[in-house]
């Protein structure tokens, strides 16, 4: 199993996991990788320090072994996750609540926005597509609209 750091094409870094280095390139060539903040396809691969397990008898072998964590008393520290990842997984918990607290209208979303704005329909959170024309037009009639890129990660189960 391969653990490969990456980057999508606006600057979000996650984490790949594949079988092998064929199989991360099989899925970049057939567009398979998008980025789970944006959804951006351009999934670079970055710089990554491997682990190297240096057995007897190999080449290294001679090198000092580090002693086990619990016998230097030493515990294990977890990775240090970067501000740009904590923010990146705060923005999908963000946008996962408020799929979770509104009703999806599709692309009723300016009519239906309208009926709840002048009292045509219950007073509820909604959420679906709008051009930015239609956009511009709800708020030009006081109807408050929010653009929210919602990552392919949340937009299904995903297995």
């Amino acid at each position: 199993m391969k653990v490969l750091n990456l980057r999508c094409g606006q600057g979000h870094g996650f984490e790949g996991w594949f079988a092998s280095d064929e199989d991360f390139e099989a899925q970049t060539a057939r567009g398979q990788l998008s980025c789970p903040v944006c959804g951006d396809a351009q999934a670079l691969r970055m710089p990554t320090a491997p682990r190297l397990n240096l057995g007897r008898g190999r080449p290294g072998a001679d090198l000092p072994e580090a002693a086990p964590p619990a016998a230097t008393g030493a515990s294990a520290v977890p990775p240090v996750e970067s501000q740009e990842q904590r923010l990146a997984g705060l923005w999908a918990q963000a946008v996962a609540q408020v799929l979770a607290r509104t009703e999806d209208v599709g692309e009723r979303f300016p009519e239906e926005a309208r009926r709840i704005h002048y009292g045509e329909a219950p007073e509820r959170g909604i959420r679906g597509q709008a051009t930015p024309d239609e956009r511009e037009a709800l708020r030009e009639e006081g109807i408050e609209v929010v653009a929210l890129p919602v990552p392919e990660s949340l937009k299904g189960p995903l297995q």
